[in-house]
């Protein structure tokens, strides 16, 4: 482990007296990748710099627009057009100075999951809104042994409450995670016996989706969508703050649980019989 210094004891104090001194140190050796720098992403990017994780690899490659003002915690008017990564970057720096941020502007594919995700990784969040690029991301990490958490659609969701967390194989209400299993099962050749788990943490709500109408109503039913209503930043499904965020931190949690876990057993000596 390496040595921490004064200012970074100070600013994770709490973290330590609730997770434990070994944990604190553990998290600064941590490397978590974050994909897709948006309405989750971001928000877990936030709760990682701030739980003291020592080392965040950031992937996208959008920039900052208006439109992301009601979901996204790098929406400022002084960073409107600015690219999310380094937008996000600056902001946990001025979190933790020391932390360390990789920045990859590129948008991940099934083309490039190998050379870009790595087992050097101690976990990754997949934060993405692609089905099929997820189901891909996935299988190749569960290939690999690389820890992944999953998350489901924020959007249409306006209930934090009814956010929670599950495995991938038995997740409920969230259609795009229904998706990624069809195609894990049919493209990666994924056991379909209802009784095993993936082991992949995925982060979904339970409430029912709330669709945007033509006339500018919205309701639960989903031919709302007719009509030439797009599924976009401008025209697609309603987001809110408090549940993308929500999203985001539970994101977070599952990540920093896993990875104690696993840091836990490779580093407990074995007690003597």
């Amino acid at each position: 482990m390496k040595e921490l210094s004064s200012a970074w004891l100070d600013r994770f104090s709490g973290i330590g007296r609730l997770y434990g001194t070994r944990a604190l140190h553990a998290l600064a050796d941590a490397h978590f990748m974050i994909i897709g720098i948006g309405g989750v992403g971001t928000w877990a990017a936030e709760a990682l710099a701030r739980t003291g994780v020592g080392e965040l690899t950031l992937i996208d490659m959008d920039d900052v627009c208006i439109t992301n003002t009601n979901r996204q915690l790098h929406a400022l008017q002084t960073n409107i057009g600015r690219s999310k990564i380094e937008a996000t970057s600056e902001r946990l720096k001025l979190i933790n100075p020391e932390i360390k941020v990789n920045l990859i502007e590129d948008f991940i594919s099934t083309d490039n999951i190998p050379t870009i995700v790595t087992p050097d990784y101690d976990m990754v969040i997949d934060s993405m809104d692609m089905a099929h690029t997820k189901s891909g991301l996935i299988a190749y990490c569960m290939a690999r042994k690389i820890g992944i958490v999953t998350v489901g659609s924020a959007g249409g969701k306006q209930d934090p409450t009814a956010v929670t967390w599950g495995d991938l194989a038995r997740t409920e209400y969230d259609p795009m995670l229904s998706k990624i299993r069809r195609d894990l099962y049919k493209n990666h050749n994924l056991s379909k016996d209802k009784n095993r788990k993936f082991r992949v943490d995925a982060i979904y709500s339970t409430e029912a989706m709330v669709y945007p109408k033509p006339d500018g109503q919205v309701c639960t039913q989903k031919q709302a969508l007719q009509d030439g209503v797009r599924l976009d930043c401008t025209g697609g499904f309603g987001s809110a703050t408090m549940v993308t965020g929500t999203f985001g931190f539970t994101a977070a949690s599952r990540a920093i649980t896993r990875y104690l876990m696993k840091w836990e057993r490779l580093n407990t000596a074995p007690s003597e019989s």
